[in-house]
């Protein structure tokens, strides 16, 4: 009777759906791989392909030399010491950088907070500052003979500090930098996330007696648990990435005794100044590869806090 009255039966309703429903999906997430395809593996494919030859830009032959650049990177004192560097500012600006956001995003978050919202328009001003002016502004705070902190040693006869002569000094700075620039940004991914948490959670601590700190490590911290993996994550790979901070601050080979050498500015010189693409392309996958490992560690280590 249900067919007879032009009705679909469910077993017609589902075969319907069915041969529309299971291309969909792949038809709606097909651009980002298009687009990744084309931009992200392509050039990835290609580097590496590049790091296996002598490639110069304005030569026409680029012989297959196999893995020798590779044997020359690791027997490179430049490359060693860029990656000493890079892991120096990694530290000095991850860890310090997300802790402060996990302490700014828990004072947004309390309830008597006022003006919440323009707190929380100032935080994204680091980002939406270009970052060339954000390098110059605290190259003139930390200049040697310039500066505020150079007219404060001179006002009290304290003798001036060189910030781009000593190498742990350089790299304090770079990752202030890092701190600046990123920490409002985490800040507010992390306050996304307290604000997600049911504030029943809240109140059952709050009944049980239990401090601020208790109920920010045993219910807030927990619940967030993936938000902080993810920002640790992505600042693993633009710590490990840095560019711009060090270039200006220094100069292309970072400094005079390479302080503020990193990887990417190591690539960035062997390419573009040597022009040694093939080693170049070397140390670009030697630094995927790097990145990859310390994001899989980060990986483990939250599945064994997730598990504990």
């Amino acid at each position: 009777m249900t067919a007879a009255s032009g009705l679909s039966t469910p077993r017609t309703i589902g075969r319907k759906v069915g041969i529309g429903g299971r291309f969909s999906p792949y038809l709606y997430v097909a651009p980002f791989f298009l687009l990744f395809l084309a931009f992200g593996a392509g050039p990835l494919l290609f580097t590496g392909w590049v790091s296996l030859h002598s490639w110069a830009p304005l030569e026409t032959e680029h012989p297959f030399i196999g893995l020798d650049n590779y044997v020359a990177m690791f027997s490179d004192a430049r490359f060693w010491k860029a990656l000493g560097n890079t892991f120096t500012i990694f530290l000095l600006s991850t860890i310090p950088g997300l802790l402060l956001s996990l302490v700014i995003a828990s004072a947004l978050n309390n309830r008597s907070l006022k003006v919440k919202t323009f707190w929380r328009m100032a935080l994204l001003v680091p980002n939406i500052t270009p970052l060339v002016t954000v390098t110059l502004v605290f190259a003139s705070i930390f200049g040697r003979d310039y500066g505020p902190i150079a007219w404060v040693l001179q006002t009290f006869g304290l003798p001036k500090i060189d910030f781009e002569g000593n190498a742990l000094l350089t790299q304090g700075v770079i990752a202030l930098m890092v701190i600046w620039r990123w920490t409002g940004f985490n800040a507010l991914i992390f306050l996304a996330a307290m604000q997600a948490v049911p504030a029943s959670l809240y109140e059952s601590a709050e009944i049980d007696g239990a401090s601020r700190w208790t109920t920010f490590t045993q219910v807030t911290l927990p619940m967030i648990r993936p938000t902080i993996l993810f920002s640790v994550v992505t600042s693993t790979v633009g710590g490990l990435q840095i560019f711009t901070e060090p270039l200006i601050f220094t100069d292309p080979f970072g400094g005079n005794n390479g302080q503020g050498l990193t990887m990417t500015l190591l690539v960035y010189g062997q390419a573009f100044s040597s022009f040694k693409f093939g080693y170049a392309s070397a140390i670009a996958v030697a630094l995927l590869f790097i990145v990859l490992a310390i994001a899989g560690i980060n990986f483990l280590i939250a599945r064994l806090i997730r598990s504990a």
